[in-house]
């Protein structure tokens, strides 16, 4: 009776661990955004996948302005690489004194930040899948559209390069299918032409929200935008302020527009179960 008792009692054990063993199978919590899935035969139900469109806005990068022409510095800069100075993009690790008479002078002259934004942003899976498409604004009112299958140069110099010859031309490359695209544009006519649902600008001065929040409520709209800064000081303007839904604030310190960036692209890729979706290829 005793060993009958034991046998009875182990398989009531292995039938209740069969069974929580085949629920957990069946449902198991997604390690990206704790939603459920469902991957008996490892397919899942994915959210609608929806572009998300990044603005790098006021972007500092732009060609050396007339009235620094015949300073010293630009004039020994235009002469060393052969180049005349409306064909030099504005730099401030070169031209720093020059800028110093210039408006606004502490969002301009850094072409780096658009380099390294560009790089994470065309780098991030979400690109891969054709589902992220960037755009960079100047403070002069630029427009580069920047197809996905872009591959920018890692080098600076290079990059520095190809962003004078799109100033020259309008396009990159010279022939063939324009990976970049220059065109004179505001950030409100661009706007207008993605007709967005939802707009998000990321700002000190932004509300506190949390990077899963925000990336929360923009995978779950239509046409969502999320507008960056691409100046290395100061805040948007008054008329980049009015273009957007709502304004945050994801740390209590700056981040670099290049951290946000990758943060934003990662978070929105779990929000729409993107590296699971990759995973189970």
């Amino acid at each position: 009776m005793v060993w009958a008792l034991a046998l009875i009692l182990s398989l009531t054990s292995m039938v209740e661990e069969s069974s929580e063993s085949e629920k957990s199978y069946y449902k198991r919590e997604k390690w990206c955004n704790k939603l459920f899935i469902e991957d008996r035969f490892f397919s899942y139900t994915l959210k609608e996948l929806r572009l998300l469109t990044l603005i790098l806005a006021e972007s500092a990068l732009e060609t050396i302005p007339k009235n620094l022409w015949r300073h010293p510095a630009v004039k020994r800069y235009s002469k060393k690489h052969r180049k005349p100075p409306q064909l030099i993009v504005l730099d401030r690790s070169y031209h720093h004194a020059a800028m110093r008479t210039l408006s606004e002078s502490d969002k301009r002259g850094r072409p780096d930040i658009v380099h390294f934004v560009l790089l994470e942003a065309l780098g991030s899976p979400l690109n891969k899948e054709r589902l992220l498409q960037v755009y960079v604004h100047t403070l002069n009112n630029h427009v580069i559209s920047v197809k996905p299958e872009t591959r920018l140069p890692r080098n600076y110099s290079r990059f520095v390069g190809l962003m004078e010859q799109l100033f020259k031309l309008g396009r990159a490359p010279p022939n063939g299918k324009a990976l970049l695209k220059l065109e004179s544009k505001t950030l409100s006519q661009l706007l207008s032409e993605i007709n967005p649902t939802y707009v998000v600008g990321f700002s000190t001065a932004g509300a506190p929200y949390t990077i899963e929040e925000v990336t929360s409520r923009l995978s779950n709209e239509e046409k969502p935008v999320v507008i960056i800064g691409g100046f290395p000081h100061g805040h948007f303007s008054a008329v980049t302020l009015q273009l957007v839904d709502k304004l945050v604030h994801i740390d209590s310190e700056m981040l670099e527009a290049s951290t946000v960036t990758s943060r934003v692209i990662y978070e929105y890729e779990c929000a729409i179960s993107l590296p699971m979706k990759r995973l189970k290829r």
